[in-house]
């Protein structure tokens, strides 16, 4: 018996007056009308209607039953109108987890650039170093990076490609010097980065001569990239940094790039989700902006990165004597 089902009949059949004009507005007819009432009183056990050839009359059990039943059916039918308008309108909470750099250089300047188009949602962003469990329910949306995805049921969204570079601090190259070539790394000290993605002590640097490898060990283990940025500008060593934590320490000076004909550690970004059957609005607008949005940033930091070489070879190019030809001092920096 299908309880539910019963009780739409029942109110209706009370709202009409009559089997026949429930069974009109159902588009049924008036002995499923009957039969619906009837299972429901079997089922309840005790009598919601008196009938007559005439008329019908609640009982006093159908009187209270009457009342609950519209407050249940009125319930049903707005978290229905709630659920289907979820995949129309955007609200509600966006609940999102990411990688932690990444959220903190794309992902929140994202979320305030969503937001101003779609003010009715809001966002709860948890940061860490793991891969989530989405299935779980802990997320609607994961944004990450990996040079590959593991073979699972999420979707997976392409958003762009970015990588790390070598950087070291102006201090430290005073001290120790630049290296010239990967192999010089092992007589620096490099500091070791752990992420979900690349084994820490292999750093595999693509340049002129195509992949070198080079294992390298250090005084310092970090987990997140800003913490290894700490790290570098106190002049502890040289430090893998990915390309979007790197550029601001770049253009202020705070940070220096090493080896700059070399990358490390080229990364495909995603944004995973469950699955794109009944996606609700807000999670379909958030990759949707996501899609469009990254790329961009992306491309201009790699944009600024070269900003930053032009600007560095202009500097050099600047260092040449000055004076007449018997010799004379050298402009500096």
């Amino acid at each position: 018996m299908d309880t539910l089902q019963n009780m739409r009949v029942f109110v209706r059949v009370v709202e009409a007056g009559s089997f026949t004009g429930a069974a009109q507005s159902l588009n049924s007819t008036t002995g499923a009308m009957s039969r619906a009432v009837s299972e429901l009183e079997a089922h309840l056990r005790t009598r919601l209607l008196n009938r007559s050839t005439r008329r019908l009359a609640l009982t006093t059990a159908g009187e209270r039953y009457l009342k609950r039943s519209q407050q249940i059916l009125a319930d049903i039918d707005t978290a229905e109108e709630e659920a289907s308008c979820a995949h129309e309108c955007p609200t509600g909470a966006l609940r999102m987890h990411s990688f932690a750099s990444i959220g903190q250089h794309y992902v929140l300047p994202a979320i305030s650039r969503y937001r101003a188009l779609y003010p009715e949602v809001t966002v709860e962003l948890n940061l860490s170093q793991r891969m989530p469990d989405l299935f779980e329910g802990s997320a609607d949306v994961a944004v990450i990076s990996a040079s590959t995805l593991p073979n699972s049921d999420l979707v997976s969204l392409p958003l762009g490609t970015t990588f790390s570079i070598l950087c070291a601090s102006p201090a430290y190259v005073r001290t120790h010097s630049a290296p010239q070539k990967p192999a010089d790394l092992a007589h620096h000290e490099c500091l070791i980065l752990h992420t979900p993605a690349f084994p820490p002590h292999e750093w595999v640097l693509d340049g002129p001569n195509g992949s070198e490898t080079m294992e390298v060990n250090g005084p310092v283990h970090v987990n997140i990239a800003e913490s290894l940025i700490v790290a570098i500008r106190e002049g502890m060593g040289i430090g893998m940094v990915p390309l979007y934590a790197a550029i601001s320490g770049l253009r202020d000076g705070t940070l220096v790039r090493v080896l700059p004909e070399y990358t490390l550690q080229k990364t495909n970004v995603y944004a995973l989700y469950p699955s794109r059957k009944f996606i609700d609005a807000k999670t379909r607008t958030w990759v949707e902006f996501l899609r469009t949005h990254l790329p961009k940033v992306i491309a201009r930091d790699e944009a600024l990165l070269a900003e930053v070489a032009r600007a560095g070879t202009a500097d050099d190019d600047a260092e040449v004597p000055v004076g007449g030809s018997g010799g004379g001092d050298i402009a500096t920096r």
